[in-house]
Order: structure tokens, then C-alpha cells, then sequence
């Protein structure tokens, strides 16, 4: 009974932490400012070489510490990066804000160096090591004078106060501070952050200047000073994360040390249930407090109206508790294991450790959207359980496992023949087609490529993997989110912009369509490596009008040599730099048809993206700066 209430008491008290994280936290990703450097780097292949894992290193750093700084390579073709998260961010919060900087900052590329302010978080590079400057050329204020407050004279002198108190607490705690000042008309709320890696006086001296250039918006409601070593934000509302903060709302104060005392009582209570289990002879015996006892009623009720129960008990035995000789792969946010049913039924079950507020929508994303399509060529969704400490999705076991198991099989024991290749680009052309117009839900599946494309026991194609997947209405032309996929496939109007519509899978399909022909895997083009990609060498052999050396060995015959070369003319068409150029997937699937037919239809192919400069002037204008631009999130988009 009393191992039970410490339970209960303890759940309610994480339950009370995560409410606040979740509710209040907010990365505030909102673009503030940012500048490039408009002098071109000394070489620019080189600079794409270092920037790569420079952002790497940054990402762990600031991953773990909420703050970072990285130095790649040697001038002039450095690449010493910077990124800071305010202090009130949460660490979930500091990630996501982080993430919007490795998708905006390459931008700038390939000048030598780019700053980014955002409402959350900012980051620079520069060819040269600039940590500790406080000041550049760039150093400005930012004010909202649309609305102005009705007293200005007693409204100054609130920000004044409130300004000037904040940074000089800042000062003294480590370069991080929050608060306000009152008066009988409104509340000035007020942040103040330095980097971390400046030293006190450095701090100092940036905030003291920062506070000063700020006053000079007053009578505007909101205002920003952005210098080179601190950021500074007044407003009349409340912005900041309350409950990371050192707020000085004394609400807010009351709240949390409520539940620092339900977490010391729960502590005290676990103390007194383990010391009664313990002489009860019970010591041992683990239960682990389920997803349902965390998450219950949100969780619970979307689960009982999808009826997709699964026992976790019957699905860790169906696995010998997930042995490792039963892993079938690693997919988005999860590892898939071979089971079987206590029925004789074989099943992949894909395991999802929900440690974060990320990986519960993730987890929540795939069963929605799997669990509203039907096709021949999307994989079934039997179920899923949250009965344990980590939940869990049920699918269509195929014995024959993924489609990149057979085209990049070296040992040449799995051997795909043209017809079959064929007839397996055509079937992931219709499913994707079913995907993006003819379900209900419109939805972007976001990472083709050939592991998740899973084949039966007729090599019939099944695409699989939908974690990463997003939906939205017939009537929205693009969602704006964070880069996700895997490196190689992404299109450029994604990478470089974050806008997703249907032609990034059209994109990826058109790079699978390249891989299963060529047998050959697709790499990045990244820098000094982009003459190597495949997307490169078969548009380069297509300019020579010399495509048959591009076709796989196993499968080249002269009688369905041209079938192939007009497969290899749509996979290209699918992977044009300009998303407009680039068919629907319910045209990729006439042309298919026809081609099969002998109907041959005329293509008219630009350059595809990364390869020329005039594509890309199309795309965005400044070609110079988008053509390695996926370099800084490939990475990031391959976790």
C-alpha cells in the first residue's frame, strides 16, 4: 500500500513538472535579425568540408550544456562557431530553438561568416576565432513602435528601471537574468543574457551598453538590443519560460516550491515503501510505472478509440524481450524487432523510448496517420502498446525485409531483375500518389528511401516508416517545419527554406528511382565530394548521352534498354532544382504506365539541384550561397 500511494504521489508530482514544462515552455524560434558576412569564403568546398562538423560539435555541446563553441579547420577556411540558449529555455526548448539555427544559419553560406538572432537562442560563425568580441558592426536595436504606450514619461522611467536591474543581475549571476518593474499603467518584463564564454568584465561592459542603446525605444512596448556578446528584451508581456526562470513572480515561486514539496514528499514516502517492501521479502521486484500512469488519460483514450491494444507483456515474450538477434533495423525514433505472436503469427514490432515531449507526439503521429490509410503498397499498422516503460507499434511482418537489402546486396545473393525493379518503382510511385491525393488525409511521408521501403513475399513494395510523416489541408500550399529526413534525399527548397510540400517526396522518390536502376546508394553533394554524388553522375552521363553506363549489370539487356533510360529520364524529371519543374506523383504514375505501354513521352530536363548555378538563381536568387546549403543539417537530419 505504501510502495502504491509513493507511486501516486511521485507521478503526480513529475506529472506537475512536465504540465509546466509543456504548457508554458516555449523555444521562441521567431526570427529576430540576421547577417552574412557578403565576403565569399577563399575556397568555398573547403569551407562546406569544415562546417559540417563544426555544426556537429556545436549541436553536442549545446545539446548537453545549452551552449557551445566549435572551431573546424584553418583560416581562411575556419569555421569557429558559437550558439547560446537563453537561460530560461528548457532543455527540449533549447534543442528545438538550436535546430531552427542549423536550418537558417547556412544562409549565409558561403561567406565567411553569419549571425542569427532568434527570440530563443542565437548563433555565429565566423573563419576566425571571435569569442571574445562584444561588439561588432552589426550591433543594433530593435523596436515595436506600432504601439506605443499612452505614458511615455512614466512608462521611460519603468523601463529604465526595470532594464537597469535586470542587467545588472545579470552581471552578477552568470550572465543570465530575468524580471520587471511596475507602475500604476503596466509591467515592463524584461531578459538579459550574456555568452558564456565571456569572463564578467566582457559581460559587463556589453550589457551596460546593450541597456543603454535599448532605453532610446522607449515609449515602444517592446524592444531588443542584439550586440555580439548579449541580447537584451524588454516588453509589457510576460515572454519568457516561467518555470526555468528565476522569475520574480512570486506566483510563479509559490507554485514551484509546492511541487518541490510533492516531489520531497514523494521521495520520503518512496524511502518509507521500500523500507516496508524490503522486510516484506518483496526487494526486487520491479514494476516500472507505465506510459498510462504518466500520460494516462491522453494517451488511454486515443489508444481505446484507434482499438489497436497490444499487451506490452505479450509483445516483449513475442520478441525473447527484444534480443538483439531479432533486430531488424533502426527507423525514425525507433528500433523494429522481428516476433512472434503467441498464435504463430510473425510481426514487426518497433520500440520508441518516450523520454521527451518530442518522441510522445512522434509516437502518437505515426499511429493517427498509419492507422488512416489503407493501400497495397503502404505497410499495415496491427497495433501498439503503452503498457510499459517505453511503447510500442505493431506491424505486417515481410520475411523479405527492405528493398536496400536487395539493390545493395555486394554478394549479389539477392538479385532484383528489371521487371521486378520496375514494377517496385511503380508500386511506391502509387502509394505515395494515394498518399498525397487520394486518401483523406493529405500527407507527406518526408523519408523515401530504400530501407523504408519494405518488400513481401512477392517483392511487392511496401512503404513503411512514418514517424516523420506530417499531414495538412487540401487548401495549405506548404507546412514551415524543422529539417527531418536523411541525408541525400532532401530537396533543396526544404533544406534551404523549411518549406515542405508534396515535391520533397517527389524528390525522394526521384533519388530512389536513381538508387534501384544504378544499384548504386546515393551520397550527399557536399562541398569539395558534389562531382560524386549520384545525382552527378548520372546527369552528367545523361549530358553525354551516355546513360546505358549508368544502368545496373545485373539487369541491362538491349530489349528493355530504352524502358530503362525513359525510367531514368523520370527520375531525374522527379529531382529538378525548381520544385515547380517537378511532376505529382500522380504523373509520375501515368508516365510509368505509359512508358510500359510504349507510349514514350518527350522529357525536358533543367539541371537537377547542386550540380549549376542557374538552376539554383531560379530557386532563391543567390545560387552561390544554396548550393552545398544542405551541408549544416544533413547530420541533424540523419539522427
Amino acid at each position: 500500500m505504501a510502495c502504491a500511494l509513493c507511486i501516486q504521489t511521485l507521478a503526480l508530482a513529475l506529472i506537475s513538472l512536465s504540465f509546466l514544462n509543456i504548457t508554458i515552455g516555449d523555444p521562441r524560434t521567431s526570427l529576430v535579425a540576421q547577417w552574412c558576412n557578403h565576403t565569399l569564403a577563399a575556397n568555398g568546398a573547403i569551407l562546406a568540408d569544415n562546417f559540417v562538423p563544426a555544426m556537429d560539435n556545436l549541436s553536442s555541446h549545446v545539446n548537453a550544456n545549452g551552449y557551445g563553441t566549435s572551431i573546424t579547420g584553418v583560416n581562411p577556411n575556419a569555421v569557429c562557431a558559437l550558439a547560446q540558449c537563453y537561460g530560461d529555455l528548457s532543455s527540449i526548448d533549447c534543442k528545438l530553438c538550436f535546430s531552427e539555427i542549423r536550418s537558417q544559419l547556412p544562409k549565409c553560406y558561403p561567406d565567411t561568416g553569419g549571425t542569427l538572432f532568434l527570440d530563443g537562442c542565437f548563433g555565429r560563425y565566423e573563419n576566425y576565432t571571435f569569442f571574445d568580441e562584444i561588439f561588432s558592426r552589426n550591433d543594433t536595436t530593435i523596436c515595436s513602435f506600432s504601439n506605443n504606450n499612452s505614458n511615455p514619461n512614466i512608462f521611460g522611467q519603468t523601463v529604465k528601471e526595470a532594464v537597469g536591474n535586470v542587467s545588472l543581475q545579470a552581471q552578477n549571476k552568470h550572465g543570465f537574468a530575468v524580471g520587471s518593474a511596475s507602475n500604476f499603467n503596466s509591467t515592463v518584463y524584461v531578459l538579459a543574457q550574456c555568452w558564456e564564454n565571456l569572463n564578467s568584465s566582457l559581460c559587463s561592459s556589453c550589457l551596460h551598453t546593450a541597456a543603454s542603446a535599448i532605453l532610446s525605444c522607449s515609449p515602444a512596448t517592446e524592444g531588443r538590443a542584439l550586440y555580439a556578446g548579449c541580447f537584451l528584451r524588454y516588453s509589457t508581456k510576460l515572454f519568457w519560460n516561467v518555470n526555468q526562470a528565476s522569475s520574480s513572480s512570486s506566483g510563479t515561486s509559490k507554485t514551484i516550491w509546492i511541487i518541490v514539496g510533492l516531489l520531497v514528499g514523494a521521495i520520503v514516502l518512496i524511502l518509507l515503501g521500500l523500507l516496508i517492501a524490503k522486510r516484506r521479502g518483496l526487494w526486487g521486484r520491479k514494476k516500472q510505472a507505465s506510459l498510462k500512469d504518466l500520460y494516462g488519460l491522453e494517451m488511454a483514450a486515443a489508444i481505446s478509440q484507434s482499438n489497436l491494444n497490444f499487451k506490452y507483456e505479450d509483445l516483449r515474450k513475442a520478441t525473447n524481450n527484444f534480443k538483439l538477434s531479432n533486430k531488424l533495423g533502426q527507423g525514425s525514433y525507433g528500433t523494429v524487432y522481428k516476433g512472434v505472436l503467441s498464435d504463430g503469427k510473425e510481426v514487426a514490432v518497433k520500440q520508441l523510448f518516450l523520454n521527451t515531449r518530442q518522441w510522445i507526439e512522434q509516437f502518437f503521429n505515426e499511429v493517427d496517420l498509419v492507422n488512416k490509410v489503407r493501400h497495397k503498397n503502404l505497410v499495415k499498422l496491427l497495433g501498439c502498446s503503452l503498457d510499459g516503460s517505453e511503447s510500442l507499434l505493431v506491424y505486417e511482418y515481410y520475411k523479405n525485409r527492405s528493398l536496400d537489402q536487395f539493390i545493395f546486396d555486394e554478394s549479389h545473393d539477392k538479385l532484383l531483375d528489371w521487371q521486378q525493379r520496375f514494377d517496385i518503382i511503380q508500386g511506391v510511385a502509387e502509394g505515395l500518389s494515394y498518399l498525397h491525393d487520394e486518401s483523406d488525409t493529405r500527407i507527406i511521408h518526408r523519408d523515401i528511401k530504400a530501407s523504408n521501403i519494405l518488400l513481401d513475399d512477392k517483392l511487392k513494395p511496401k512503404i513503411t516508416d512514418f514517424g516523420l510523416a506530417r499531414s495538412f489541408a487540401q487548401d495549405q500550399t506548404h507546412l514551415t517545419t524543422g529539417i527531418a529526413g536523411t541525408l541525400g534525399y532532401l530537396a533543396p527548397e526544404y533544406i534551404v527554406h523549411g518549406h515542405l510540400t508534396e515535391k520533397a517526396d517527389v524528390y525522394s522518390f526521384g533519388v530512389l528511382v536513381l538508387e534501384i536502376v544504378t544499384g548504386k546508394r546515393c551520397s550527399s553533394p557536399v562541398g569539395s565530394h558534389a562531382e560524386h554524388s549520384l545525382l552527378a553522375k548520372v546527369w552528367n552521363q545523361y549530358k553525354a548521352n551516355t546513360l546505358d553506363n549508368v544502368i545496373d549489370n545485373r539487369i541491362y539487356n538491349k530489349n528493355v534498354r530504352d524502358e530503362i533510360i525513359q525510367v531514368i529520364l523520370i527520375g531525374l524529371q522527379c529531382t529538378q532544382a525548381d520544385s515547380h519543374s517537378r511532376p505529382t506523383m500522380s504523373r509520375v504514375v501515368e508516365l510509368l504506365r505509359s512508358n510500359r505501354s510504349g507510349d514514350d513521352e518527350e522529357l525536358v530536363l533543367l539541371d537537377p539541384p547542386f550540380l549549376d548555378v542557374s538552376p539554383m538563381e531560379a530557386l532563391e536568387g543567390e545560387s552561390s550561397r544554396l548550393i552545398s546549403a544542405d551541408m549544416s543539417v544533413s547530420r541533424l537530419s540523419a539522427r
